[in-house]
């Protein structure tokens, strides 16, 4: 396998496209549906189901046998090379059947093969070009213990020697597995770390990559790196003269324009959240995430301020600020108080040396209890 020409197996497009038609926007499924269907017989059955339409059984019947003819010429070849030919051939032979079976949608199969494949791989190389297929394959089935695996053994094999192009392969992996499972602080150093080496298009193309490490550096990353990390990135600022709505949401935030924040964060919830396989699970996690970051931002800057001026601010109702605010008062996640009667938000910063000493308190109310409970236990 050309270090340059990764496959793209299986195809992520797919995988796209499946979660499109079965938990996409309602506009976009039907479009979905439409090229979801081709010539995969172990995946068809799976597809049709989740769509909940009739298997054609003549169909299955055709991609069944075109998918075991194909195995069986891989057989055939195998058999011949094993017997005339050298253990290089043998083992590119193993991984193209390996590459077939999971460009089939068959997972056990291609699991097996390649792991078959990997035993007979001698360069480290290759064996790192199927530790990615490997995550690959957990990626296209969201399979979180095959790729959390497979990332640990890469990094592994990386530190045995693996090359500038493989290392910041495995670094656009882990970014987006990290943000599939919604550890985004982790995730966005390593999508920033590659943004300027990325050559992994079979995972997604470079405008997508750079739209994600702005939504993960955005609720990651703090005010001060926004602007050197993200809108002065010559890699974020060639995306963003193509992409207004990216653009409007991550500047509205950095110059403080509050109202235009929060148009942006909910048409990007509608035209990029709903649509990815990876954030779609986590939308309201983001955007009340986002919120809060606004809100906390904007109170910084004030010992207090008015609920009116607050609501102007952000462009919604008091009535919405009000109970905005107060969820995440009671949470915990904003340090700030509401005086109702007088329609302020009062900040409370929290002080270091002040925190020390209700934690003093209420450990030492602890020992006292304690102390007192085994008094009890010895008088008896």
């Amino acid at each position: 396998m050309a270090d340059d020409a990764v496959p793209n197996i299986p195809d992520l497009h797919l995988a796209e496209l499946r979660f499109l038609a079965t938990a996409g926007p309602a506009k976009g499924r039907e479009q979905a549906k439409s090229t979801l269907l081709g010539n995969m017989a172990p995946w068809y059955p799976t597809i049709c189901e989740d769509l909940q339409v009739k298997v054609d059984d003549a169909a299955l019947t055709r991609m069944k046998q075109a998918n075991e003819s194909q195995l069986k010429e891989f057989e055939e070849q195998l058999a011949d090379a094993e017997e005339n030919l050298g253990e290089t051939e043998v083992s590119d032979l193993l991984l193209k059947k390996a590459h077939y079976l999971a460009e089939i949608g068959d997972k056990d199969s291609a699991v097996t093969a390649y792991r078959v494949a990997y035993e007979k791989a001698a360069a480290l190389g290759q064996r790192l070009d199927i530790t990615f297929a490997f995550i690959r394959v957990g990626l296209f089935f969201s399979d979180s213990d095959l790729i959390s695996r497979n990332i640990e053994k890469a990094r592994d094999l990386i530190e045995e020697g693996g090359d500038w192009d493989r290392r910041n392969r495995l670094k656009s992996y882990e970014a987006v597995y990290l943000m599939s499972i919604r550890d985004f602080k982790a995730s966005a150093q390593l999508f920033l770390d590659s943004l300027s080496t990325f050559t992994s298009t079979e995972l997604m193309d470079y405008h997508d990559y750079v739209h994600y490490a702005v939504l993960v550096g955005m609720i990651s990353l703090p005010r001060v790196d926004l602007k050197k990390k993200l809108i002065d990135a010559p890699e974020v600022l060639e995306v963003l003269a193509q992409a207004v709505s990216l653009e409007d949401y991550l500047l509205s935030l950095y110059e403080c324009r509050y109202a235009k924040f929060f148009q942006a964060l909910a048409a990007i919830e509608e035209s990029r959240l709903r649509y990815s396989r990876y954030l779609a699970s986590h939308i309201r996690y983001y955007v009340r995430e986002m919120r809060i970051i606004a809100y906390a931002q904007l109170l910084e800057s004030y010992r207090s301020v008015t609920l009116e001026s607050m609501a102007t601010s952000f462009g919604v109702s008091e009535e919405f600020i009000d109970r905005d605010l107060s969820r995440f008062i009671a949470a915990g996640r904003l340090n700030c108080v509401i005086d109702k009667v007088n329609g302020v938000v009062e900040t409370n910063r929290p002080d270091a040396k002040n925190a020390q000493y209700q934690a003093c308190i209420k450990q030492g109310d602890v020992l006292l209890n304690r102390v007192q409970k085994l008094s009890r236990v010895i008088n008896v």
